[in-house]
């Protein structure tokens, strides 16, 4: 009966037989149809329906990971036999690298929609959409193996966070959106140039047959062509991430938009980028690697320091740790591009520990502004005496983003800097410094609001909800402070290979 049907339905068909035991449906049509069915919830219900589909995605993400062998080489969700005119061929899949970020974003989607439980945000349809909407592009990121779908879901988590901000967002957003909007737009449309020309064999010896990765990959390009490529995707994933000088659109687009957006940007979209560092920009250039890798780490290296060096003069407490965030993940590019295993696994883990830090460092600012109105540090203090819970936790999660012994943050902290000692020990020491910086202006905020004198404002401690989040945030952090091996041997096969295939395409151009 199928041969009856005409190429195009019969092409549909054979895409639904290629979801593989129903995988795709499990991680990637869950979000969608919350998000869909959202449409007709209640208003007063939709608070508990997306705390129940934040659990049902996060609980089907945990068990592919408890299922997953590390060792096995790559997981097809989605393989079907045919290719479009144009090249996409809708193959979807992951490693451990990829399930590595399947399962965080999960995870904190499900924190975002339990930290804006008790706000009036939680009940508004649109809101919810959004969220769920978000979700569902950002695991199509790291699912898809084919670059042209690559290149689309990287786009529509543009329209979600950008309407999150847009209509939930403090006044004065506009501009920072417009910002925001722009960068990021011509950025993607250099990715969007770099994987045409690889498709269309520019500067290749033969044009690609698909826009799969592992088609893309075949092509063996020339020493400048490969440079033109990987500077086209480093432009995006640098707006993105954001790397010095590219980064100017960050702290007002944080400080703008409400607390659900400015954790979605922090703790996972700008996860795609280094993702994107990881799976496409050097695998598909290998060749322009060691040209580019110094002036990247230069780059990174000027912006940690940079980006350090403002967030201790802001007085704005948001503010402060949206540059700590630029600081932070400045290091883990520049870990990326060393391209060793003791630098990635330090990346990967480092790319952990940033996202639930930041989750929990922009709750306690959410939580310090809605309770007091109030982000300047110079008027703010006494905090702690009025709650001390909230202050402990605080605490714990400030300890993690200056790489305390035992928390998440210092293993991967640790193994970056290592790396790029090794690689330049001027740059290591430069880098090593931030350190003090950040313990300079994470334990200022820290002093500054929750001791000193006590202000005429009522503070009541933790509510059910922000205990909680803070809970969780902090048993990964010591969980993974720890035994970071947990990670490492997650990812540590996929790396490998990612490796020997780099290596091996290579010395194929050589």
């Amino acid at each position: 009966m199928v041969h009856h049907l005409d190429g195009r339905w019969y092409r549909w068909f054979d895409l639904v037989l290629s979801c593989q035991n129903l995988k795709a449906l499990e991680l990637l049509i869950i979000p969608c149809l919350f998000a869909l069915i959202a449409l007709v919830i209640p208003r007063n219900a939709m608070r508990y329906y997306a705390l129940i589909g934040g659990v049902v995605s996060t609980v089907v993400a945990l068990v592919h990971a408890m299922y997953f062998i590390p060792t096995t080489a790559y997981v097809s969700l989605v393989d079907p036999q045919w290719t479009t005119t144009f090249g996409l061929t809708y193959k979807m899949g992951y490693d451990g690298i990829s399930l590595l970020m399947v399962v965080l974003t999960n995870v904190i989607t499900l924190l975002i929609l339990l930290s804006n439980f008790n706000k009036e945000l939680a009940s508004n349809r649109m809101f919810t959409i959004m969220v769920f909407f978000m979700q569902l592009a950002l695991l199509g990121v790291f699912l898809s193996m084919d670059g042209l779908l690559f290149y689309i879901f990287w786009e529509i988590t543009l329209i979600p966070v950008f309407l999150i901000a847009l209509w939930f967002g403090n006044p004065g957003r506009k501009p920072a959106l417009i910002k925001f909007f722009i960068y990021t737009f011509v950025g993607s449309l250099a990715m969007l140039l770099a994987l045409m020309a690889i498709k269309m064999g520019i500067g290749g010896q033969a044009e690609a047959v698909s826009f799969a990765w592992a088609d893309l990959m075949a092509v063996q390009l020339t020493s400048c062509s490969a440079c033109w490529i990987f500077g086209g995707f480093l432009f995006a994933f640098a707006v993105k991430i954001p790397l010095f000088p590219f980064h100017t659109w960050q702290p007002d687009t944080y400080t703008k938009s409400p607390m659900a957006g400015t954790m979605l940007l922090s703790a996972l979209m700008l996860k795609m980028a280094l993702y994107g560092m990881i799976r496409w920009m050097i695998p598909l250039a290998p060749e322009a690697l060691e040209s580019m890798e110094l002036p990247i780490i230069i780059l990174a290296t000027i912006g940690v320091v940079y980006a350090a060096i403002l967030a201790i003069k802001q007085n704005d407490i948001k503010r402060t740790f949206a540059f700590a965030s630029i600081s932070h993940v400045g290091l883990i590019a520049a870990g990326i591009v060393l391209w060793n295993m003791d630098a990635m696994s330090g990346a990967l883990i480092q790319m952990l520990n940033h996202s639930m830090v930041a989750v929990g460092l922009f709750l306690a600012v959410d939580i310090i502004e809605s309770r007091t109105g109030l982000r300047e540090m110079d008027q703010l203090g006494g905090i702690a005496k009025q709650a001390p819970k909230f202050a402990f936790m605080f605490g714990v999660i400030g300890l993690a983003s200056i790489s305390v012994p035992l928390t998440s943050g210092f293993i991967g902290e640790f193994l970056l800097i290592r790396g790029v000692y090794s690689y330049n020990w001027i740059i290591g020491l430069i880098i090593g410094s931030t350190l003090v910086f950040g313990a300079v202006y994470t334990l200022r905020a820290y002093q500054l609001s929750m001791y000193g004198p006590s202000k005429n404002f009522n503070f009541p401690d933790l509510a059910w909800n922000e205990w909680l989040v803070f809970f969780v945030l902090m048993v990964v952090i010591v969980i993974l402070g720890i035994c970071p091996q947990l990670v490492i041997d997650f990812v540590a096969p996929s790396v490998t290979r990612l490796f020997e295939y780099v290596e091996s395409s290579k010395n194929i151009a050589l």
